[in-house]
């Protein structure tokens, strides 16, 4: 762990003090939990009222704030250079450097690139080429003829089946599988027959890959993870679904096959996706949304079935009085029988004579 200065720091993020910039910085932590020597950051404004009783040595700030009693990092984009600040105190996991485990099986037409630290009980069949400063933890099955590029890290007991192609800088955590078959059967006469699933996998650079994933192998295409995204954990994406760059998906998503995201896409948690639509560039899809049709560019959306944000907003408020409107709805109902039995006894009433004069 490094210790800075806050002026030091600021240069780092290309950020300005206001205040004492030789306050010493030597850890990170949020506002409600900070103690001296730590910085901490406020990038949300539900938060700013915790800026003015926070024990933190300095705050990240996107503005300047006369009420702040700590010194402040102004910054373009407060909780990026947060993340900056965080990297360069804390740094990122370190692994142990094992070199090549005896007790790994590697067969003898694999190749393994330079520099790359392999754990015991790892499983590598024919053909299977690793890259550079790959990192291989205890318990990984790799199959016959899977491509890893450089400076990856695959955690304990992942599984990735043959021909499934993974990029450079991309992180996969333990228990996910990369490349299992598709939920593909025709169903006849009451029986589901297995269709063989002939595409692949292809995860391209610098994605992360959450625990407990299942990335299905494509039926006649192949499944692709655009560069950059990075899927939460128990996120399963069917068979020959095409997610494109940057996108996130938040833990326990669920996505049918053959459906295909833009880029820049924000799915929240517990979303279902049913298969064979498509989802535009640049979509927010709020957490146990049910999406059914395709979404054009840009939209937000929530709810099931997940319709436009505003609308859904407006819908999901009405819920607290839908009891009530419903006693007034049967209240006018009997109003209107009552008039309605009124109006018709008086037109079968016999017309009164009129007297002879």
């Amino acid at each position: 762990m490094q210790e800075k200065t806050l002026a030091e720091l600021a240069e780092y993020v290309d950020g300005r003090v206001c205040g004492s910039p030789n306050v010493i910085i030597k850890s990170a932590s949020t506002l409600g939990r900070a103690s001296e020597g730590d910085i901490s950051f406020l990038a949300n404004s539900k938060y700013e009222k915790q800026l003015r009783t926070t024990k933190a040595s300095a705050v990240i700030v996107g503005k300047e704030n006369a009420s702040a009693p700590v010194p402040l990092l102004v910054a373009d984009d407060p909780y990026y250079a947060f993340m900056q600040i965080m990297v360069l105190l804390h740094g990122h996991r370190k692994h142990k450097k094992v070199g090549i485990s005896p007790r790994a099986s590697i067969s003898d037409s694999a190749k393994i690139g330079v520099d790359c630290h392999i754990h015991s009980f790892v499983a590598i069949a024919d053909e299977a080429k690793i890259g550079d400063g790959c990192i291989i933890y205890p318990g990984v099955y790799i199959g016959q003829g899977v491509k890893i590029g450089n400076d990856n890290i695959i955690y304990p007991n992942v599984t990735i089946y043959d021909e499934c192609k993974i990029g450079n800088r991309a992180i996969i955590n333990a228990n996910s599988t990369i490349g299992e078959d598709g939920f593909g059967y025709a169903s006849h006469k009451g029986v589901h027959h297995k269709i063989p699933q002939t595409g692949s996998v292809i995860i391209e650079d610098d994605v992360e890959i959450g625990a407990c994933c299942g990335i299905e192998r494509g039926t006649l295409g192949d499944t692709v993870i655009g560069q950059g995204s990075k899927l939460g954990d128990m996120v399963t994406v069917g068979h020959g679904t095409k997610i494109g760059a940057h996108c996130l998906l938040v833990a326990q998503v669920g996505i049918a096959g053959s459906t295909t995201l833009g880029h820049h896409c924000v799915v929240g948690g517990q979303v279902g996706i049913v298969g064979h639509i498509n989802i535009g560039n640049n979509v927010t899809i709020a957490a146990q949304a049910g999406v059914i049709n395709n979404i054009p560019d840009g939209k937000v959306v929530l709810g099931a079935p997940a319709i436009e944000a505003n609308l859904g907003k407006r819908a999901y408020r009405m819920i607290e009085y839908l009891p009530e409107m419903r006693q007034n709805i049967r209240k006018l109902e009997s109003q209107i029988e009552q008039i309605a039995s009124s109006i018709k006894s008086e037109s079968e009433k016999p017309d009164e004579e009129v007297p002879e004069s």
